[in-house]
């Protein structure tokens, strides 16, 4: 009666501890992380004023640059400008630099031979002696070994020149979101708030932004 009195309690504990599991990778999954580093000489005054999307040679006529340009089309009323129409004069030029570089990175895990089926050591955790551990014993800490995992740095850059200035860079933007899956058309929406984020921000000021997924 005892034993099965102790195997209901310790299934209970199983059972809490695997769905906090669920909602804390589920959490992590539902946000989006970017770190934003921006340079700014934004001048006084120039709300309402107008805007071009300046394309690089490579960018002309590329579907994926026209959907990365709408983008941050709508992420840059922060700014107080609007978009010239065809044909008419634009105070400032607006460049937009995109990549995700892939690395590898050494991630260090634990293996643990005497491991359960709901990803628990013996007596979650480790601990030897008494049923399953619980009784004070000796913690043993699981051996570490690492494995090689692909890392994709999902890059946005926002180039703001004002063309009543020499074509002077008023405004930088870089926001970096990291990765381990190949997903920068996913991340590209939230990029784009990024670099407007805080807008105009200090100079040369780093910040770490969050966003809910699917906003």
């Amino acid at each position: 009666m005892g034993h099965r009195s102790h195997r209901s309690k310790l299934s209970i504990w199983r059972f809490w501890a695997v769905m906090a599991s669920l909602f804390l990778v589920t959490g992590c999954a539902s946000t989006l992380s970017a770190r934003v580093t921006s340079y700014q000489q934004w001048p006084s005054n120039v709300e309402g004023q107008f805007y071009r999307i300046v394309p690089a040679e490579s960018q002309a006529n590329n579907l994926e640059f026209q959907s990365v340009a709408d983008m941050v089309r709508a992420s840059i009323g922060p700014t107080g400008l609007v978009e010239a129409r065809s044909g008419q004069a634009a105070r400032f030029d607006v460049t937009i630099a995109y990549n995700n570089p892939v690395s590898t990175a050494l991630v260090q895990r634990s293996y643990d031979p005497y491991m359960d089926g709901w990803g628990f050591g013996p007596a979650f955790g480790g601990y030897y002696g008494g049923y399953r551990g619980w009784g004070g014993g000796i913690y043993m800490s699981p051996p570490a070994y690492t494995v090689p995992v692909d890392v994709y740095k999902n890059t946005l850059t926002v180039i703001i020149k004002d063309n009543q200035n020499s074509g002077a860079e008023v405004y930088r933007s870089s926001a970096v979101n990291v990765s381990t899956t190949d997903n920068l058309a996913q991340a590209m929406p939230y990029l784009a708030q990024a670099v407007f984020d805080g807008f105009p921000g200090n100079n040369g000021q780093v910040r770490e932004v969050n966003y809910e997924r699917g906003r």
